[in-house]
């Protein structure tokens, strides 16, 4: 095993918790409420996917691009005063960091991407930095995840990649990686069976890790 790719939104830091609101504050502008299932569906896609499907649900006549556009601002500033690391992150950072290389896949846009790796002060520490602009097909899809390998220059079976979502999850088997499921609170419900193994937090995912690259895996 030579690589680490880690999902963002709900893995690295807690932003699944300002997605739900600023989506609940999207519905409300336009006069609806939206469902939790809803809300659980989206995690993990593209933004533009995931708005699609929220414009369907809520039975909206506006183009995912606008929502979209809505959103953005409204997680702007969510984002500047609530971001927060989730338990473990800086920990497992720097036990592997040096040892495997360290990446990034996330269905969140590149602006998001680097506002959140530089307020964190994270982006020297990886390798490879993969937000969701360039990608054709989102999660569950494997691509990002395959990409991501490709750009890392190792291929999915040599590396471990931690995903909160049940899309996620799938993506990164799809892909042939190493999955390890840390669910958000927001993924409450969400399958995880495809995932090689689950741990409750970051910290716990760490002996995971040693144990199977101590045995050569």
């Amino acid at each position: 095993m030579k690589g680490l790719i880690f999902d963002m939104d709900g893995l690295m830091v807690d932003t699944e918790t300002l997605y739900f609101a600023a989506e609940r504050e999207l519905a409300r502008r336009f006069g609806r409420e939206v469902k939790e299932e809803t809300l659980s569906r989206m995690m993990g896609r593209k933004p533009l996917e995931s708005l699609a499907l929220f414009a369907r649900e809520l039975q909206l006549n506006v183009e995912p691009e606008r929502l979209l556009e809505m959103r953005t601002e409204i997680m702007r500033q969510k984002l500047k005063e609530n971001l927060r690391p989730m338990p473990g992150l800086y920990t497992i950072v720097n036990v592997f960091s040096g040892r495997l290389k360290l990446a990034i896949a996330t269905g969140a846009q590149q602006e998001f991407l680097d506002l959140i790796v530089d307020s964190l002060g994270l982006r020297p520490k990886f390798s490879v930095l993969q937000a969701s602009d360039e990608i054709h097909e989102g999660k569950p899809d494997p691509e990002i995840y395959l990409l991501t390998c490709r750009k890392l220059g190792l291929a999915p079976r040599e590396c471990f990649v931690l995903e909160d979502s049940a899309n996620g999850v799938i993506a990164a088997h799809r892909a042939g990686c190493y999955v390890i499921a840390v669910p958000s609170p927001q993924a409450k419900g969400h399958d995880f069976s495809l995932a090689r193994t689950v741990v409750p937090d970051l910290f716990a995912a760490i002996p995971v890790i040693e144990k199977i690259i101590s045995s050569g895996f």
